[in-house]
């Protein structure tokens, strides 16, 4: 039997959510012919602009996650900027800066790219630490301070920032800090096979001029802020059991008390667990991962596709964990077998 609550929640739902979720799931479409094989990083984009969060997308070069990040603002219409970011970079290269026009013997405020609903932080751990600080804050407050002045970012507004694993040599390691800031972290892998064999023939149409470069053809509603403000309010209505807030704050907790698990490597491979701000984080993407799939309510399935991009880059990996090459997702994966759904 329904709560008086879920029912006044489903009727809001059904009632709001049609054309808007149609569209997302249009949108999700069209990114996904234009970046093929990588499904999983174009939802947790949609998913990041629709909690109002930023993602980090972490992959070797030439995976597609500059050509993913500009054709998804193409498609939303939304103004879009790319920084990339290398040790020289200075805070006002990112934030904008103060300009003195000596005719005037007055100062005006030369906004960065910072400045746009949807930044591309290209290469972020190669930016030193003060460029990390200024950008936090817009990440965190969604404002920047310049000159003592305090400016409000765009709505809707999101940092897509990229790294490469594998290249160490002058970078600046993320802090624990700023990582905690992005609600989810993704994986960007080589495609298969056949999504390879797709990607040549995706190109060679596109240098004959058969397709439009990145399938660029805007979307309406989607492209308004006012449609992303309705996406984003027809979340809040997405309906989360009891039970299913509990195995959401289970799985923290075991981040946090490992050795609670003795059957399981969890003491051995986690050193510190992740901060409240991750059950908010699972809580907000298992809402938006059940409303772009359609349904009113939060299922285990729904909190079990974003688990892993949403703690794995918050757990802090042991030595043991580290000197076994034991990976974030290998350590999640043992999170959701140890966690029994009470």
């Amino acid at each position: 039997m329904q709560t008086p609550s879920t029912t006044n929640h489903s009727s809001f739902v059904n009632s709001n959510t049609v054309h808007s979720n149609g569209v997302i799931s249009t949108l999700i479409d069209k990114v996904n012919q234009s970046i093929v094989g990588q499904e999983n990083v174009t939802k947790s984009m949609v998913i990041a602009l629709l909690t109002g969060g930023h993602i980090l997308l972490e992959g070797l070069p030439g995976t597609a996650k500059t050509r993913a990040a500009k054709t998804l603002s193409e498609l939303l219409t939304l103004e879009f900027s790319r920084v990339q970011f290398t040790p020289d970079l200075l805070p006002s290269d990112v934030t904008g800066t103060q300009i003195y026009h000596k005719e005037e013997s007055s100062l005006s405020f030369q906004p960065g790219p910072i400045f746009h609903s949807m930044v591309l932080a290209d290469e972020i751990n190669r930016a030193p630490a003060k460029v990390q600080a200024a950008l936090l804050e817009a990440m965190a407050e969604g404002t920047v301070t310049v000159g003592g002045n305090t400016m409000k970012l765009p709505e809707p507004f999101l940092v897509i920032a990229t790294q490469n694993p594998i290249e160490q040599e002058g970078t600046y390691p993320l802090p624990e800090a700023q990582m905690d800031r992005f609600i989810m972290k993704v994986d960007v892998n080589y495609p298969d096979a056949s999504a390879e064999m797709q990607i040549i023939d995706l190109v060679r149409k596109e240098e004959l001029g058969e397709v439009k470069a990145g399938n660029k053809e805007p979307i309406e509603l989607v492209g308004a802020a006012e449609g992303i403000a309705q996406g984003k309010e027809e979340i809040k209505h997405i309906y989360t059991s009891q039970p299913m807030k509990q195995y959401i704050v289970d799985l923290v907790m075991a981040t946090r008390f490992p050795h609670l698990y003795p059957q399981s490597n969890l003491a051995a491979w986690i050193e510190v667990g992740v901060s409240p701000r991750a059950s908010i984080s699972l809580d907000k993407c298992s809402r938006a991962h059940a409303w772009i799939e359609g349904r009113d309510h939060v299922t285990p399935d729904d909190v079990r596709s974003v688990v892993n991009s949403v703690l794995g880059h918050r757990i802090t990996p042991s030595f043991e964990a580290l000197s076994n090459s034991v990976t974030s997702k290998q350590i999640v994966d043992e999170l959701l077998l140890s966690v029994p759904l009470t």
